[in-house]
């Protein structure tokens, strides 16, 4: 890998548990989740983001995961603590480097 080349990281967000109940969303929580798919379009025009999505099912294991590229693991933690889900706290952060291995498409 370069010297001055993005690596890959990827942070996991989960709800927090009131958000688990459809009953408990407010519609703050739902102006949150437009800010943050609308900060992962920005991501995606800056060349940041590789891709994002989340489970579908079980509302009680549900999770969404972001992959992006960075230049350092500051700059993509820096990435995440900015991501608005985080920010404003209706979901948490697990932070991971990482690497792909096979890609398809």
């Amino acid at each position: 890998m370069l010297r001055n080349s993005k690596k890959e990281f990827i942070y996991e967000l989960k709800p927090v548990p009131r958000l688990l109940k459809e009953v408990n969303w407010r519609e703050e929580d739902r102006r949150i989740v437009n800010k943050h798919v609308r900060y992962l379009k920005e991501l995606q025009g800056a060349d940041y983001l590789v891709l994002a999505g989340e489970t579908q099912g079980a509302k009680e294991n549900t999770f969404r995961i972001v992959i992006i590229k960075a230049f350092t693991e500051e700059e993509a933690l820096n990435i995440m603590n900015n991501d608005p889900a985080v920010k404003e706290e209706i979901m948490t952060a697990s932070f991971y480097p990482y690497k792909t291995i096979v890609k398809g498409f």
